[in-house]
């Protein structure tokens, strides 16, 4: 049996979680951060983020998803743009359009809705005093 942080760690998440919105809570409204959140409630509204937003199997959102990276195992319903990648995982469900230079999809994903992939991927580096977006060609030799 898998301990969350590893199974968190099986699931690409490098951050820490600096929030957790448990089993059975529900959240109407706008939800911006930065860092990497976790969600296995409700949500309606709106997610804005640089950072990652994991939607753990049990999650049901209902918005619109602006994110660096998501990686998802419930059901979104809503458009989700993902400005460096969108992991989708055996549970995950996903009704609405899709935006992301990089996007995984695993085995039993329900997917309906379209998949725009253009451009490269986009690195916000860190350790500067303002992020800095780097993209094309800079931010694959970067990101490795």
């Amino acid at each position: 049996m898998l301990r969350r942080d590893d199974k968190e760690r099986k699931e690409g998440v490098g951050d820490e979680v600096i929030a957790f919105l448990g089993k059975g809570a529900e959240f109407k409204g706008m939800i911006t951060y930065n860092g990497t959140i976790r969600i296995d409630g409700h949500v309606e509204g709106e997610i804005i983020t640089e950072g990652t937003l994991v939607v753990g199997e049990g999650a049901v959102i209902h918005a619109e998803i602006s994110a660096g990276t998501v990686i998802n195992g419930g059901k979104i319903t809503g458009n989700v743009t993902a400005l460096e990648k969108l992991q989708l995982l055996p549970t995950a469900v996903v009704d609405g359009s899709i935006k992301t230079p990089v996007l995984i999809i695993e085995e039993g994903v329900r997917f309906n809705g379209n998949c725009q992939m253009s451009g490269a991927p986009t690195v916000v580096r860190k350790g500067m005093e303002r992020s800095e977006r780097v993209q094309g060609e800079e931010a694959v030799q970067e990101a490795r």
